[in-house]
């Protein structure tokens, strides 16, 4: 529940495996696994999320009820908002009247006063309404929700996220009167019109500054022995750096692509390494929230500790100065076996967009191919 009493509403699924708890969270295609969840004697419950800094503290109500807060991790205070949920409703949205309209396909969406382009992309089947929205930047993961009456209602939450959207279906070529949740505090308003060619514009690209064209760096993996991109490890190979932090949802999808390609293609030459711009400067606690995320997704590349936060205005200049300013999170620099700069990418759309996936791929496959033939 928001300060400005909007809810954000999500589903989870509540099993038992071998008598121990296990939590689903529910967002359309995905389900999140949360499997670390204290029970104790008085019923205080507390639900540490798989990914992020994020945890749940609730008590029990007559079995059937929880209420108390979610925490999540800031840079320098948590951000909290009140939590509750209740059993065995299994409802995103009330549905009151049926779907007057269907809204399935690409639209292009503007938000706030400064109209920031994105491209929704919707799939409804009756009152259900799933889909993503993606920007020059990234996506918002995957949407769940309805189409109630004239009404489009979709939220989603993954523990980094979370997200709720409103608006009026005015035809089934405009939507207006969009509000946009994110968060405790933040909202933004948004309209939107259907445009099967919708594109976005493109980011001005990171590029290596006048040089040689290679990168230079050095940081701690998780472990605290430093690892250099000189290593002989990545000597005469293709490289792809990944520039993620463990607070970033889109680089959750990213490493998740990333460490099955990884495990598929590592024979061939191929090798990865992330760098981490975490909340904090403090190593240990960034190391903690970065092994978490190595966890989640069984990451056998490494993940170094670059020891600069997210927000610092010069992380760029302390971390990779052979470079123009990093903009976005994750970014993706491809190297070839010489160690030079071929390729980078800003940003990254993840399996719940669908098309945009599908074409990442393709094209990221023919980049790296086409570099391990070289």
């Amino acid at each position: 529940m928001r300060k400005d009493s909007n809810a954000i509403v999500f589903n989870f699924q509540l099993e038992y495996v071998n008598k121990q708890p296990v939590l689903y969270i529910i967002n359309a295609a995905e389900r999140i696994k949360v499997n670390n969840i204290v029970v104790t004697k008085d019923d205080s419950v507390i639900i540490q999320m798989p990914v992020f800094e994020s945890q749940f503290r609730a008590k029990l109500l007559n079995k059937t009820k929880l209420e108390g807060v979610w925490i999540k991790g800031g840079p320098k205070k948590n951000q909290i908002m009140p939590f509750f949920a209740v059993a065995n409703d299994g409802k995103r949205f009330p549905v009151t009247a049926p779907a007057n309209k269907n809204i399935s396909g690409k639209w292009s969406v503007n938000f706030g006063a400064k109209a920031n382009p994105a491209i929704a992309i919707f799939q409804q089947k009756g009152t259900q309404l799933s889909g993503s929205i993606v920007t020059p930047t990234g996506d918002y993961r995957y949407l769940s929700g309805v189409v109630n009456g004239d009404t489009l209602l979709l939220s989603t939450f993954d523990g980094g996220h979370a997200f709720s959207f409103s608006a009026n279906i005015n035809s089934n070529k405009t939507i207006s009167n969009g509000k946009f949740y994110s968060g405790a505090t933040s909202s933004e308003t948004f309209t939107a019109i259907k445009n099967d060619t919708a594109t976005l514009p493109d980011l001005a690209a990171m590029q290596v500054k006048d040089g040689e064209g290679k990168l230079n760096f050095s940081f701690k993996g998780l472990d605290g022995k430093f690892v250099s991109i000189t290593d002989e490890r990545f000597k005469n190979k293709v490289v792809i750096v990944q520039l993620m932090g463990s607070w970033c949802p889109n680089c959750m999808d990213e490493t998740a692509y990333l460490t099955e390609f990884y495990n598929k293609n590592k024979q061939r030459g191929i090798e990865v390494i992330a760098l981490a711009y975490e909340l904090t400067d403090n190593f240990e606690r960034s190391k903690i929230s970065v092994q978490k995320f190595k966890d989640r997704f069984n990451v056998q590349y490494p993940i170094l500790v670059t020891g600069v936060t997210v927000s610092d205005e010069k992380r760029t200049e302390k971390t990779l100065p052979q470079l123009t300013p990093i903009k976005v999170f994750p970014s993706t620099i491809i190297l070839d076996k010489q160690g030079k700069v071929r390729t980078i990418d800003t940003g990254f759309f993840g399996p719940g967009t669908g098309e945009y996936f599908e074409n990442f791929k393709k094209e990221f496959n023919k980049v790296v191919d086409g570099l391990v033939k070289e």
